[in-house]
Formats: C-alpha cells, structure tokens, sequence
C-alpha cells in the first residue's frame, strides 16, 4: 500500500516537473510579438471601419441630396417624394452597416442569417407596422389620394398633410394633427371629397302648406342665377321631395366648385332664408289642431 502511495507521488512530481521545464522553454519574446502584430491587425481594422463609416455618411447624404433635387426637377408629386427618400436612405443605412461589420473582420455570411432570425422575430412582434409598411405601399401604387387632397377616412376629415412610410397625416378643419395607420387606410372606408373637380351642395327647404311651389321655385333660380359660384352646367334642380306633418319639403341641388363647397353651402342657407322672407314665403314650425267636440 505504501509502495503505491509512493509511486503515485514519484510520477507527480515527475510531470510537474516536466511542465516547469515546458514552460522556461517557452519564448515570451515570441508571444509578446504575435500578441502586437494582433493589437495592430485589430487597430487596423477598426479604422478602417470608422473611415468607412464616416465616408459612407458622406456619401449617403450626397446621394440623399441628389435624389431630392432629381425628384424636384422631375416634379414628382410630394407624396412620391417623401417615401422615396426615407426608402433610400434606409437602404444605403443598411448597405454601410454591413460594410462597416465587414471591415471588422466579422463574417457578414453568419451577420446576414443572425439578421434574418431577428428580422422574423422583429416582424412577428411588429406585424402590425409591417400591414401599415404594406398599406404605404399600396396607397402609393394606387394613389386613391395625395398631399394636399380633402379626406374622410376613420372617422376623422381633413386635408393630407403628409404620407409617410407607416402612417399617414392629416390636417383637420379645426387644425387638428391626426395619424392614421396606412394599413387601415388602404383596406377601410375613405372619401376623397378632392378627387373631383365639382361638388354638389344639397339642401331641403321647407315651407308652409299653401304656399306656391313654383312660386318658390321662380325665387330659388334667381338666387342660383345671382351668384357667380353656382354652375349652370350641370343646371340646378328644385324639386319637391316630400310632404311632411308641418312642411312641403323643396330639395335643391347645385353644383359648384370644390373649393366653393362649403363658402356656397353656408352663404346659400343665409340668402335663401332672407329672400324668402322679403317675397312673403313663409317657413314652416311644428302645428297641432285641436278640434273642440
């Protein structure tokens, strides 16, 4: 037993031994020089990829520059303008980060299948963005509106102010800034009131029983016939449309311009109302007979 003890010990020291001969072999020298040149090949590299970096931003905003003053030249709607620069510049973002990786020294091979996993995670979190990225697309392949333009969409009206990437802005009557998602957008209800060049103003005028139709009907084309913002093509119409409890209901029907829309809808209201009482036409109010037994 005490042999064994013995010889156990003797081939420890044996290899301890051995490994302090191996290491005053060791040339430190050397290693001082291969752990230098790797310092240096690292050093290199990453100024190599901090001139790339700052050179490509140079040129990225060059290249941003020129796509804007081409747009410009060619007059491209502004709606166009806007998606085709923010895409451009994310392209050239990304192109100049894989270079920068590159330089580095990483390999862009791994870098592009460990982006593609997170770009699947990232689009499996963000798949409502990715349906309004979609939605962007579409409004701006088939237009059905553009900056400038008088909308209804989601419950909010007003006028276009821009079209970005994910979402859309509006500006309302009363100068409320609304976002609204392109994704709902491109796929729900929306009016486009500027589409057109002419809207039709409709309004129902109510007036007594026992008072001349035609009579009103005269007075009513007199209005249209005096102000310059109602057309006369298409003509304006005047008929009778109902017979209520209290009221023999006119509906008046005149087209205009669309800019004129609303100016011509409030001021038509006012004119019709004053005329009507200079020509004794009387306006209805709710009545009820009492007949006594």
């Amino acid at each position: 037993m005490f042999n064994f003890i013995a010889l156990e010990a003797e081939e420890a020291a044996e290899q301890t031994s051995n490994l302090v001969k191996e290491a005053a072999n060791v040339d430190f020298s050397k290693l001082t020089d291969h752990a230098l040149d790797y310092a240096l090949e690292a050093g290199r590299s990453v100024l190599i990829a901090i001139l790339i970096y700052v050179v490509g931003r140079m040129v990225i905003k060059m290249i941003n520059k020129l796509v804007a003053k081409v747009l410009e030249r060619r007059k491209v709607d502004a709606t166009i303008q806007g998606f085709a620069k923010s895409l451009v510049s994310v392209l050239l973002t990304t192109l100049l980060i894989v270079a920068v990786i590159n330089a580095l020294g990483v390999d862009t091979t791994s870098f592009a299948a460990l982006l593609a996993s997170v770009g699947l995670a990232a689009g499996m979190a963000l798949s409502g963005n990715l349906q309004n990225l979609a939605g962007g697309i579409m409004l701006l392949l088939f237009r059905p509106f553009r900056v400038g333009d008088f909308i209804e969409a989601q419950g909010e009206m007003g006028v276009v102010k821009e079209i970005q990437i994910l979402h859309t802005i509006i500006l309302t009557v009363d100068n409320r800034e609304v976002i609204l998602p392109n994704g709902a957008l491109s796929s729900g209800n929306m009016t486009n009131y500027s589409k057109e060049p002419l809207r039709r103003v409709d309004l129902t005028i109510g007036i007594e029983y026992g008072q001349d139709v035609e009579n009103a009907r005269r007075v009513l084309n007199k209005i249209f016939a005096a102000d310059e913002r109602i057309l006369n093509d298409p003509a304006p119409f005047v008929g009778l449309v109902s017979l209520e409890a209290s009221s023999v209901d006119l509906t008046v029907r005149v087209w205009v311009k669309g800019e004129n829309y609303w100016d011509v809808y409030f001021s038509l209201n006012e004119t019709i109302y004053n005329t009507f009482n200079k020509e004794g036409i009387s306006f209805p109010f709710p009545q009820i007979k009492v007949h006594q037994a």
